[in-house]
C-alpha cells in the first residue's frame, strides 16, 4: 500500500506539473477514470458500484460513487494524492535535516549552545502543534505550500530531542575521543561520527511519522486550510461530504476510510521498523 501511494503520488504528481508547464491539464487526469475537476450534474450522488445497481460497475468512474457535482470520488481522490504523499515526505525529510543539526550540535557542544537550542525547541513544544500549524498557515494565506510551511515548522522539534539524546550518548565513545585527539575539526566530528551514528534508531519512528503527517496534513484541509481553489484534499472531500452525511455517506466515508488505511499501513510498517532496529525479532 505504501508502495503505491508514494509510487502513484510521484507518477500523478510528475503529470500534473508537466501539464501545468505546457499549458495542457489534461495530462493531470491521464491515468484517472475522469476528470476530476469537470462537473456533470446529471450524475450526481450515484452510490459506489458495489452497492448500488451491477452494471454501473462497467466504468471504474463509478466505483466509488459521485459527489454533489457529479464528479467520481476516486478520480479526485486520485488526483489529490500527490499533495498528500509529498507532504508526507517533505515535511518529515526537512524534520530529520533541521531536527539533525539543531539536536546534534546541542548535544555534542552542550553548554550556551544547548541552553539557546533546546530552550528555542521547547518554545515549539510547548505550544499545541496543530493550533500553532493552523496559525502559521492562517498567517501565510491559502494554499498547499503554505500548509507545508506550516508543518515544516512545528515538526523539527521532536526530532532536535531525538538527535540530541543520540548525540550526548555518542559523543564520549572512544572513535569520537580518538577522532577530537587526533585533532579533527568539531564539524566533521559531527558529520563523519554523529550524524550517521544517529540516524538509525530515528528512521522507524520517521516511518511512524509519515502517518501522522498526513493526518494533520488532512486535518488541515478538512478545516479548510491549505486547500488550494478546484484542487481536491482527501480531507476536504472528507469535510464536503461530511454536509450530505448520512444520506449520501460514501461522499464522507470513503475519503475517510482511505487515509486511515495509510495512516495504519505506515504506522504497521514502522512498528516492524522499531522491532528490527531494537533487535526484539529476527532480522
Amino acid at each position: 500500500m505504501i508502495v503505491i501511494f508514494l509510487g502513484f503520488g510521484i507518477i500523478e504528481g510528475t503529470l500534473q506539473e508537466v501539464g501545468s508547464l505546457i499549458n495542457r491539464p489534461s495530462l493531470g487526469w491521464l491515468l484517472l477514470p475522469s476528470n476530476p475537476l469537470a462537473l456533470n450534474f446529471a450524475q450526481k450522488y450515484i452510490p459506489p458500484c458495489w452497492i448500488g445497481s451491477a452494471s454501473s460497475c462497467g466504468s471504474a468512474v463509478n466505483f466509488l460513487g459521485t459527489n454533489d457535482e457529479g464528479q467520481s470520488i476516486l478520480s479526485r481522490l486520485m488526483y489529490a494524492t500527490p499533495h498528500d504523499a509529498l507532504a508526507a515526505v517533505l515535511v518529515v525529510t526537512i524534520a530529520i535535516v533541521v531536527g539533525m543539526f539543531v539536536g546534534t550540535t546541542s548535544g555534542y557542544f552542550g553548554g550556551w549552545v544547548d541552553d539557546i537550542l533546546m530552550r528555542l525547541t521547547d518554545a515549539f513544544l510547548a505550544l499545541p502543534g496543530l493550533i500553532l500549524a493552523i496559525a502559521i498557515a492562517v498567517l501565510l494565506g491559502p494554499g498547499f505550500t503554505s500548509a507545508l510551511l506550516a508543518l515544516m515548522t512545528i515538526w523539527w522539534p521532536t526530532y532536535a530531542r531525538f538527535f540530541k539524546g543520540q548525540a550526548v550518548q555518542i559523543k564520549n565513545r572512544g572513535y569520537v575521543e580518538a577522532a577530537k585527539l587526533n585533532g579533527i575539526r568539531s564539524f566533521k566530528i559531527l558529520m563523519k561520527h554523529l550524524f550517521p551514528n544517529s540516524i538509525d534508531p530515528i528512521i522507524a519512528y520517521a516511518t511512524l511519522d509519515f502517518g501522522t503527517v498526513i493526518l494533520t496534513y488532512a486535518s488541515l484541509a478538512f478545516l479548510g486550510i491549505g486547500v488550494e481553489l478546484g484542487y481536491p484534499e482527501w480531507g476536504n472531500e472528507a469535510a464536503v461530504g461530511l454536509q450530505f452525511f448520512p444520506q449520501y455517506w460514501w461522499m464522507a466515508i470513503i475519503p475517510s476510510l482511505l487515509i486511515m488505511a495509510v495512516v495504519v499501513a505506515f504506522t504497521l510498517v514502522g512498528d516492524r521498523i522499531q522491532d528490527l532496529v531494537g533487535g526484539r525479532v529476527n532480522r
